[in-house]
């Protein structure tokens, strides 16, 4: 599914109004709880308007059914445009009553006060809720939303091509991976990518930080600090500049952004993206080569630890606004919505479940078992208060470009990236 996440930024100015009234209900009191709510105001994406209405028709059906009369209304918006919508509503007292959050977005709502506390236990699987997604609702020890589904990062590769090159399987380890990427390399020459790696894509770095024991920042004694320049994590860097230099021969100052796009053009050998890219990548449309139906694979990102490639966790989750009028009732609709039977619903639509539960029996099915696999192994943003700020900064993508072109070697650039971070990531 092609979608962005987006950080979480720009809303200190509204939350002014929020913090005032924070503690209005907060407390659980009658008049924020809600139980006895005659309407409901559902925010959600597109994504869900277009791709599986029935299960917001059976969450609403479930509703209804226990709140006879209740009226429930949906509100449906584009991710580019979701965040300023939002602030703007958030702003005043006619705030939705559960609203759809990409997960690196939750963190500066729920800083600012902007969601209600949740009781973790009313909901489905809340015990085996995905790590990645359940960092990405906790904050100061409280649960600010409801993981929804999730979506991760694999390999993707093109048969032809490295059948070409003598390779017939894909590659089990790092390795093999290298040694596969090398002959492809050797076979197509210095204007080929065997593997498109945009150098501004933060998420592909930070997998091989983490995967060498490095992190984005650490915390102690109640501050975070950016790590990027420990020996950790600067290994994680170097191995990625060596693949940026080595089989990336685009141009080093791109993002991920069109990715598919170049990948269908014919250019390249192999990605490391979200799942959906290799199959939207040799769509009719995008697929300019007429060569890649039927010649694209994904494959579990073996990592140089010797372990898969830990990837970053990407996800939606779902909120209660503190303003909601409506909470508990709210609270009952997304627990419907994102509960055993709609995450069934979810998996066949081709998400990964928001547990680890659903996810080992996607193991079992060759039509899923990869990036279920390779959701195992994962890694989530610093849930820092000044983490979308960094994020708004696009501090790691100007380390990864200057690194990528050459500009900063990778322990200068990761310095600097740190002083960066410390600048802002303690800031509410």
């Amino acid at each position: 599914m092609k979608r962005k996440l987006a950080a979480a930024i720009g809303i200190a100015g509204m939350m002014v109004s929020i913090a005032a009234c924070g503690g209005d209900g907060g407390d659980g009191g009658s008049d924020k709880s809600g139980a006895d709510a005659k309407e409901l105001t559902v925010w959600l994406t597109v994504d869900a308007q277009n791709n599986w209405p029935e299960l917001v028709k059976a969450a609403d059906a479930a509703v209804t059914k226990k709140h006879p009369g209740i009226k429930i209304n949906h509100e449906y918006y584009g991710w580019p445009d979701k965040n300023a919508k939002l602030d703007a509503v958030l702003a005043t007292d006619k705030a939705p009553d559960v609203v759809e959050m990409g997960n690196t977005e939750m963190l500066g709502y729920m800083v600012k006060g902007a969601f209600a506390p949740l009781d973790a236990g009313q909901f489905d699987n809340s015990a085996a809720w995905l790590d990645g997604l359940k960092a990405s609702v906790t904050y100061e020890g409280k649960t600010y939303g409801v993981p929804y589904y999730a979506g991760g990062r694999v390999a993707n590769w093109r048969k032809d091509v490295f059948a070409s090159a003598g390779v017939k399987s894909a590659p089990k380890t790092y390795g093999e991976l290298t040694s596969a990427l090398d002959k492809v390399q050797k076979e197509e020459g210095d204007k080929f990518s065997a593997w498109y790696q945009p150098t501004r894509d933060w998420y592909a770095a930070m997998s091989f930080v983490y995967d060498a024991g490095g992190s984005i920042a650490v915390e102690s004694g109640g501050q975070w600090k950016g790590n990027l320049s420990s020996p950790e994590s600067v290994k994680g860097l170097k191995e990625f500049q060596k693949v940026v230099d080595t089989y990336m021969h685009g141009d080093k100052t791109k993002d991920e952004s069109d990715r598919y796009i170049v990948y269908g053009q014919g250019k390249s050998g192999m990605i490391f993206a979200p799942a959906w890219e290799g199959a939207t990548a040799a769509a009719k449309e995008n697929d300019k080569t007429g060569k890649l139906e039927g010649n694209v694979e994904n494959f579990v990102m073996p990592g140089p630890s010797g372990k898969n490639l830990p990837v970053f966790l990407g996800g939606s989750d779902l909120a209660v606004p503190v303003k909601s009028d409506a909470q508990a009732v709210a609270a009952e609709w997304i627990n419907a919505f994102t509960g055993s039977s709609g995450q069934k619903g979810l998996i066949a639509k081709g998400n990964l479940p928001n547990n680890k539960t659903d996810l080992a029996t996607l193991k079992n099915d060759p039509a899923t078992a990869v990036p279920a696999t390779a959701a195992e192994s994962n890694w989530f943003v610093p849930m820092a208060p000044g983490w979308g700020q960094v994020e708004k900064a696009q501090v790691l993508q100007t380390m990864l470009q200057s690194i990528g072109t050459g500009k900063k070697s990778v322990e200068a650039a990761a310095k600097e990236a740190d002083a960066a971070i410390d600048k802002v990531i303690n800031t509410k």
